[in-house]
């Protein structure tokens, strides 16, 4: 059985409290290993750790320097990308065929892609007349902001929290994270790959716990924290944002969506449903980018109901390690509680269940997961609750509509603003649409196309802030203007 410490400063600790919880693996509810919980000291032993490394060997590497240890890491996580593989499925339950090509070579691939980008980034320079004459030159430099706070989740454990640590690092910054309690193995293993690769000790520190008067709580309130960077659900973003505003910490919140996809009728159809299918049902549902509510122009409703049900059928549930599963469980049985919840909830709105709607007969071995079916629904009302709210589950609810003017306000009808998907093979309609969608990404006949170059972040409840790319630079630094009088 695991045992999954603290990385602190360096070294694996235990917590002073002896406190621990169990880590179960959702495929069958087994138990993998015990999890310590951090107190206060352990939180604040890393964040001390985190600040006087900013001071230390990490604050003396240049530019090039930290690409290069940032390069190896991402090369070490290669190296080692079965054991990172294992260690992500076995908390998450997602099958390896997928979790391979995605969430463990982009995971290794966020550090050389911000290396990269931002090491390469200009800063502006301006020159300022002045009244004798001689002038002045005005030079933007940019610094690390500090201790980053890194708050990941745990439907993505590696991508997400890579996505935020790999920038951090290459803005100089150093970081404490915690990850979700669900899934603590990738970012704990993710330490001995930073000591293998030479990363002076206190720059990458990993505490695990809770939210509130717990690891997430202790963190996110310290003092000595420069900046909170957080993905997760909006109500945990917002106590997040109090704690930050006591010493006004600057923060990057992605949280909660309830995304529209628009199915057109010129649309290709098949590409629509295979897209569709991916953003309802990928990883089980649980995406913050993936589509809930889906709006289908009537010519072409039934068609595209019946094609989607047809496809949901497909859909091999089973192990991580079968070649042929590629539908997996959700990733605990306290979230499988809140999805079978709306699923009930959805009959009593009125509800037609057109597939699935409850949980899987998956076995005498595997009954004790946290399955439940693939669910498409149709009939509800605007204002139904499962289409307001945020399930987070492998569902989604199909609606006809007649025109363009009243899907856009169907779309934007919602307190979120993450992600909206569009099919359509007229290029004026497409832009047209995606200009009006009140979203922070909008896709056109694709879904999670993403260049980590271009700004990532939400609308409205579903965030503040933009990162990717060089707009990173603008969290994970501080531009100073330095002014030479000549």
């Amino acid at each position: 059985m695991t045992e999954f410490k603290h990385f602190i400063n360096g070294e694996y600790v235990a917590s002073r409290s002896g406190k621990t919880f169990d880590n179960r693996c959702p495929v069958d509810n087994r138990l993998i290993g015990q999890v310590h919980e951090a107190g206060r000291d352990e939180v604040d032993a890393a964040v001390k750790a985190a600040k006087a490394a900013l001071k230390g060997p990490w604050g003396q590497l240049t530019q090039a320097q930290r690409t290069a240890l940032l390069h190896k890491v991402a090369d070490r996580i290669n190296e080692r990308f079965d054991e990172f593989l294992e260690a992500e499925c076995r908390d998450t339950g997602k099958p390896y065929s997928i979790a391979s090509h995605i969430d463990i070579p982009r995971g290794a691939a966020n550090f050389t892609a911000f290396a990269e980008t931002l090491a390469n980034h200009p800063t502006e320079g301006f020159r300022l007349d002045t009244p004798d004459g001689k002038g002045a030159l005005n030079v933007g430099h940019r610094t690390p902001k500090g201790v980053i706070a890194v708050i990941a989740p745990w439907n993505l454990p590696l991508l997400l929290m890579t996505w935020k640590v790999g920038p951090a690092l290459a803005c100089g910054n150093t970081v404490v994270v915690k990850p979700s309690e669900e899934t603590p193995a990738t970012t704990t293993l993710l330490g001995e790959v930073m000591n293998e690769c030479g990363v002076p000790p206190g720059v990458f520190n990993v505490v695990h716990g809770f939210g509130p008067d717990s690891a997430g709580e202790f963190l996110t309130s310290h003092p000595l924290v420069d900046a909170i960077t957080f993905t997760g659900e909006t109500r945990t973003g917002e106590a997040i944002m109090k704690a930050a505003a006591v010493g006004l910490r600057n923060i990057s919140l992605e949280c909660g969506g309830k995304n529209p996809g628009i199915v057109f009728a010129d649309c290709d159809l098949e590409k629509a449903v295979e897209g569709t299918m991916r953003s309802a049902f990928v990883n089980c549902g649980q995406v913050c980018l993936g589509t809930e509510r889906v709006y289908v122009e009537r010519p072409i409703f039934d068609a595209f109901l019946a094609r989607m049900k047809e496809e949901v059928a497909k859909l091999k549930l089973g192990r991580p390690q079968d070649p042929q599963a590629n539908f997996g469980p959700l990733v605990s049985q306290e979230h499988r509680d809140k999805v079978l919840s709306y699923y009930r909830l959805a009959v009593e709105e009125g509800a037609t269940v057109e597939i699935g709607g409850g949980i899987p007969d998956m076995g005498a071995e595997l009954n004790d997961g946290a399955w439940v079916e693939p669910t498409i629904w149709t009939g509800l009302s605007d204002d139904a609750r499962v289409i307001r709210e945020e399930i987070f589950g492998p569902c989604c609810h199909i609606r006809p509509f007649d025109s363009e003017e009243e899907v856009i306000r169907l779309a934007n009808d919602t307190d979120y603003g993450l992600a909206a998907a569009i099919w359509t093979e007229s290029s004026s309609r497409a832009v047209r649409v995606a200009e009006q969608m009140e979203a922070g990404i909008v896709w056109v006949n694709s879904w999670f196309l993403r260049d980590l170059r271009t700004a990532f972040g939400g609308a409205k409840q579903s965030g503040i802030g933009r990162e990717g790319g060089v707009h990173g630079l603008e969290f994970y630094t501080e531009l100073k203007n330095i002014c030479i009088k000549l």
